[in-house]
């Protein structure tokens, strides 16, 4: 067996074992990187070291230290709170703001799966109490979730468009966050029609059932915010009271204080400077994140544990082993034979469709990491355009998570009523199943096909 056959069966094993076994996929391919830079291509570890991607860990530490500083001074408490309340009364607005509160939390830097284990309690408790249907309100969080991930400071966002830059790739940061954004809309919309939608608008207002909604998201946004885990739901609504009656005013999630009008201002200016003045994304997040520290040291404690270090690790190990494969030639002779399929299209449609079908079963952020690089020879070629075909693929390998297979589709099955739980995990295979072939064909014939 060549070297290259054997570097991607080990990848392929990579992703296999992380998902079967549920260990750290970035420290099996840093172990990967280790053994297959020194067994198969005598190298040295300084080699394999020098494939570290310094600055996607430069980026994910700082816009995810952001966001913890934003759920420990009670800025995402305040998002929940005011999306709420701001239905109006409207039931059939709920879902939507649940969808947007996601989009929210991921676009100023959570990690998905921690912004559906913040929202899908508070979401799903919903849907049974005012008789949404649970399949609709997961969908609507979870794509909600995809939806702000592509920011130029969301992780998924900063993943992407950094491979992209280190690779010399032209690319958009705007163009790749509009365009997720629209197709995870695209999706919540299909499915608020077929879930009963329309039976929500025409139960128009129901002001005392919202006004408790409203005090619910309060309770359940500030135990999960405030607990040691990425969230979940109190203990008991008692308990949920306690704490929030036992905070202090300044951690009313319905007040603007100080700290959270610095911080939003942060995360405002953030995205300013990453969009319109080219700011580095990763020393920008961390300067307003030691700003915030300095400024509200109380708030801050403890913050520095809760950044996304498995997240980090996972990219660090992808992307370093991913490198060691385009040191070697490996993504060179892959991207050529890519190329010698004779169809760029086809090509491109093959590359959308297995960025779909591994992401519905093992880390999306995985995915993105390794298979973008895979795919820049092909990219290089000018055969189909970069930056259609990048975000045809971010579009690919992201709304798929809705499938009970991944974390965030198991994360609304685990926070379903017992009884219900099959039902929604049968559902949720079927759309999942069905977007994961739907999507990259929609997704290349609008993205790449017109392109060429």
């Amino acid at each position: 067996m060549s070297h290259e056959l054997i570097s991607l069966a080990v990848l392929v094993i990579v992703f296999l074992v992380a998902t079967v076994r549920g260990v750290n996929m970035g420290a099996l391919a840093l172990v990967a990187s280790f053994i297959v830079g020194l067994a198969v291509y005598d190298a040295t570890t300084d080699d394999v070291l020098a494939g570290f991607p310094s600055g996607l860990f430069v980026i994910l530490v700082g816009v995810t230290y952001l966001f913890a500083l934003a759920k420990n001074n009670g800025t995402v408490d305040w998002i929940v709170h005011g999306s709420v309340r701001a239905v109006g009364g409207r039931v059939a607005l709920v879902p939507w703001a649940m969808f947007l509160v996601c989009a929210i939390v991921t676009a100023i830097g959570a990690v998905s799966p921690a912004a559906v284990a913040i929202v899908a309690p508070v979401a799903m408790g919903f849907a049974v109490r005012y008789q949404i249907h649970p399949v609709m309100m997961g969908m609507m969080v979870v794509q909600g979730a995809t939806a702000g991930s592509f920011s130029p400071i969301g992780i998924f966002g900063s993943i992407t468009n950094g491979v992209v830059e280190s690779n010399d790739l032209p690319g958009s940061q705007t163009f790749l966050f509009f365009s997720t954004f629209l197709a995870a809309t695209l999706i919540a919309v299909v499915t608020y029609i077929a879930f009963g939608g329309r039976a929500l608008i025409a139960r128009g207002r129901e002001d005392v059932q919202v006004a408790a909604m409203g005090a619910e998201a309060e309770q359940a946004s500030y135990a999960a915010t405030r607990s040691g885990g990425t969230g979940g739901t109190p203990h008991s609504a008692v308990e949920a009271k306690r704490s929030v009656a036992a905070a202090s005013d300044a951690d009313d999630p319905s007040k603007l204080n100080a700290q959270r009008i610095v911080t939003l201002v942060g995360l405002v200016a953030l995205m300013v400077g990453a969009l319109g003045f080219d700011l580095d994304v990763g020393f920008t997040a961390l300067t307003i994140a030691v700003a915030l520290t300095l400024a509200f040291p109380a708030s801050a404690k403890g913050a520095v544990e809760k950044i996304s270090w498995g997240t980090v690790l996972l990219i660090g190990g992808i992307v370093t082993y991913v490198t060691l494969l385009q040191n070697q030639g490996v993504v060179d002779w892959l991207g050529d034979g890519v190329a010698n399929v004779g169809a760029p299209l086809v090509a491109a449609v093959l590359i959308c469709l297995i960025g779909a079908v591994v992401s519905a079963f093992a880390s999306t952020t995985g995915i993105i990491g390794a298979l973008i690089p895979l795919a820049v020879p092909f990219l290089l070629t000018d055969q189909v355009s970069a930056i259609g075909l990048i975000a045809a693929l971010a579009i690919s390998s992201s709304v798929v998570d809705c499938s009970p297979f991944s974390t965030n589709g198991a994360l609304v099955v685990a926070n379903a009523e017992p009884d219900q739980r099959e039902m929604v995990f049968k559902r949720l295979m079927q759309w999942g199943m069905s977007i994961v072939v739907v999507a990259p064909v929609v997704a290349w014939a609008v993205l790449v096909v017109p392109t060429v």
